[in-house]
């Protein structure tokens, strides 16, 4: 436990951050004030190099990632962003908005796996739209194939006759499934002991070469139980009785669906936080996107972003006590009454995103305070 100045040395930690567009420079400035309390308390040191994604980038580039934005991040030791996107960007053709920016810095960074923690955290049960006895000690992980699936699979466009048409194909390789299968087996084994894979088998040919694939590649973790489920099915259990999950296995479109579904767990989609890695690369954000009605008035929730700050420190630097530490003070405010908007009950006091990242930021030193004089 650190509690004297220079009591512990470590070195320096490169962040490269992306605050994105919408609400993403808002919250993300709320998250690094408080990575700022944190490293001030411990000693830790932490370089930050901020560069420019998605809508930012293309105003001020022309292309959603920039090459300098790549360089930072592959040199960096974690990344954190924003969000990306927003309706002024909607005309344009696929390949120039936003969100292909950041398409492209998975694939690049060989991003291939997304991991969403569901844990509701104490207190917020009176805004969750579920009953309490439904969210009463959930915590799952959802794990989402990220670099395959029909968000790059092959596509194409076309109008013949004056009637327009499209494609988009689900594209998996067995190797893919066997890499995403393999660390949710893993991660498993460090919990509860049990996969659910999340396919449609049933009519997908892409699904039943995940089928397949995540069968075989279940023979190396025999500790582990595996079950299968229906993505539609998945989806409605969720809601119905999500304690019977562990880890979830799924594709890159059915997690990105399944994730914002499970928001509802935890009473909002901005309290949500997720790490996306690869074979060397750490990238957090929180799952709420841009949220451009917001952007501006202070009223975005941080916490998703700030949660993401406690997966850094805990998985991309190994920094357990922080990482702890940061999580108490989140709990302690929420449990004060202290809210934004999006998670407000009668009995709350409503407060903006800058004004909840200071109040988290006091939950931190009172906390270490207390620690330190025990």
């Amino acid at each position: 436990m650190s509690c004297k100045k220079g009591s512990r040395s470590s070195p320096e930690k490169t962040i490269a951050v992306l605050p994105g567009d919408g609400i993403g420079p808002e919250v993300i400035r709320a998250a690094l004030a408080v990575l700022n309390v944190i490293a001030e308390l411990f000693q830790q040191r932490f370089q930050t190099t901020e560069a420019l994604i998605g809508g930012a980038a293309l105003e001020a580039t022309g292309v959603p990632l920039p090459e300098e934005t790549l360089q930072a991040c592959q040199r960096a030791d974690a990344i954190l962003l924003g969000a990306v996107g927003g309706p002024q960007w909607d005309a344009l053709p696929l390949q120039q908005r936003p969100e292909t920016g950041l398409l492209q810095l998975r694939k690049k960074l060989e991003l291939y796996a997304n991991l969403r923690p569901i844990r509701p955290l104490p207190g917020l049960q009176d805004v969750c739209p579920l009953k309490e006895e439904v969210i009463r000690d959930v915590d799952l992980v959802i794990v989402r194939e990220l670099t395959g699936g029909i968000y790059y699979g092959p596509r194409w466009t076309s109008t013949e006759d004056g009637f327009e048409a499209a494609l988009d194909a689900e594209f998996y390789t067995a190797c893919q499934v066997e890499r995403i299968a393999r660390l949710a087996f893993s991660l498993a084994r460090a919990r509860k002991k049990k996969v659910t894979s999340v396919d449609k088998a049933n009519v997908l040919a892409s699904s039943q070469l995940w089928r397949r694939t995540v069968e075989r590649t279940w023979k190396y973790f025999p500790d582990v139980s595996l079950a299968h489920m229906y993505v539609d099915n998945c989806a409605l259990q969720l809601v119905r009785n999500p304690r019977q999950f562990d880890i979830i296995l799924t594709s890159n479109l059915f997690g990105d669906i399944l994730s914002d579904a499970a928001a509802s767990l935890e009473g909002s989609l901005g309290m949500l936080p997720s790490l996306c890695r690869g074979n060397r690369a750490i990238l957090v954000e929180p799952v709420h996107g841009a949220a451009p009605d917001l952007a501006g008035k202070d009223q975005a929730s941080p916490l998703g972003a700030i949660r993401c700050i406690g997966i850094m420190l805990r998985e991309a630097f190994g920094l357990r006590e922080e990482a702890a530490l940061l999580e108490e003070a989140i709990a302690s405010t929420l449990h004060r009454g202290y809210r934004t908007v999006d998670i407000a009950s009668t009995q709350s006091v409503v407060v903006g995103t800058a004004k909840m990242a200071e109040l988290i930021c006091q939950e931190i030193r009172r906390h270490q305070k207390k620690r330190c004089t025990r």
